[in-house]
């Protein structure tokens, strides 16, 4: 397993700026080979979809590739690959079409652990259905979201589970596979949130049972835009809403509009810059993945110890991401001090830890922390022990000031 930091570190052209980024969480760095992939997709024809012309066979080539490379990432089929603005936006967009499915009497639940764009949707949709919305809660000391937990709100009557699969505020990654299969055995779809979650761990779709799975390739190494992962089955179930000379064929007809082409080629260049983290690894693309997570998850664990030590030596700070299974996530706030202090304070020095609740509301006032949050610091592949001392140094200096 090779992980050649330096060499990784060397594609970014961002990193040249001198600022040590955590930020990761909200967003990632992007790869030359990114940037290369989208402003060669704007430099060749580009057209509408189709076989006619260079400039639409560039189109379908571009689009095929992209939702080929997604399967790949996320364990899905082509045809199960959904493209739109932003998680957000697919997520309202499915909300909707699932909620003409509903009745009155019928639940959904969703949990205070989730970014709100894993809550307000569902929650918007069941009150225009005359659903009820149920809360699954998470252990505030803990930051553990647990499968009992979701348990005691399902019924016969469950029609969704909305859940995350790890906490962009704190890192915390509930157990899916079991949440899901209860979620089964009680005749409710799963929806998970997954944006937080692709960015540090393989995603395997079939095992996480996942009916509805989205992500966002911006916070992996590439543009910004949304992606949701389903059975194509499942999505030949739904009935969006769309014009009228739109394609009724899956998975188009959720699409809305033309695609942002040089985006997917770029994405798919993301997708294989992912599967080259491990300089060794060999074989299929997924195969490639799989070894490349492998190697990401211990260079960022080893950073993550790195931050765990350093901030246990700080008087002063309190660390809210304590779950057992978490992504290198970290939120802090500081006694008698404000996080946007330390914010201000470190971004003068060339780190860039944000504050804030990060649209993770319910997660931020569940932990008595009200609608401000904390200090984030997150890794990213790309993040390297200089980094790490950076911040620690940084906030020493914070807390001594």
């Amino acid at each position: 397993m090779t992980y050649d930091i330096a060499a990784l570190r060397s594609q970014f052209p961002a990193l040249s700026a001198g600022t040590a980024h955590f930020d990761g969480p909200g967003g990632t760095q992007t790869p030359q080979p990114v940037i290369r992939a989208i402003a060669d997709a704007l430099a060749q024809p580009l057209s509408n979809r189709g076989q006619g012309t260079p400039g639409e066979r560039n189109a379908e080539s571009i689009v095929t590739k992209a939702r080929q490379a997604l399967a790949d990432l996320l364990g899905a089929q082509p045809a199960g690959i959904v493209f739109g603005r932003s998680a957000t936006q697919l997520t309202y967009d499915f909300s909707r079409a699932l909620a003409k499915t509903w009745s009155p009497g019928d639940e959904v639940v969703v949990t205070r652990l989730d970014h709100d764009a894993n809550i307000r949707p569902w929650v918007q949709a069941a009150a225009q259905a005359g659903a009820t919305v149920r809360w699954a809660d998470f252990d505030p000391a803990t930051g553990e979201l647990t499968a009992a937990d979701v348990r005691a709100v399902l019924s016969p009557r469950t029609r969704l589970v909305a859940v995350t699969a790890a906490s962009n505020l704190i890192g915390t990654r509930p157990p899916i596979t079991e949440i899901s299969g209860l979620a089964r055995d009680a005749g409710a779809l799963t929806h998970v949130d997954g944006v937080h979650y692709t960015a540090h761990t393989l995603v395997d779709l079939e095992r996480l049972g996942a009916d509805f799975f989205v992500c966002s390739p911006y916070k992996f190494l590439g543009p910004h835009h949304g992606v949701l992962a389903a059975r194509p089955e499942l999505l030949e179930t739904l009935q969006p809403d769309k014009l009228l000379p739109s394609t009724d064929a899956v998975p188009e007809r959720f699409e809305l509009g033309t695609l942002p082409y040089e985006f997917l080629a770029g994405t798919a260049a993301a997708v294989d810059f992912l599967a080259g983290l491990d300089a060794d690894a060999t074989g299929t693309r997924r195969q490639r993945l799989a070894a490349a997570f492998t190697a990401l998850e211990a260079h960022e664990q080893a950073l993550r110890t790195r931050l765990d030590k350093g901030l246990s030596s700080l008087r002063g700070v309190q660390v809210h991401s304590r779950a057992v299974d978490r992504t290198p996530t970290l939120l802090l706030t500081f006694e008698g001090r404000s996080s946007v202090e330390a914010y201000q304070f470190l971004a003068e020095r060339g780190v860039h830890a944000p504050s804030g609740s990060f649209y993770a509301i319910e997660a931020s006032r569940r932990l008595g922390l009200g609608d401000t949050g904390g200090l984030r610091i997150g890794l990213a592949p790309y993040n390297n022990t200089e980094d790490v001392e950076r911040v620690l140094e940084g906030l020493s200096e914070f807390l001594a000031h």
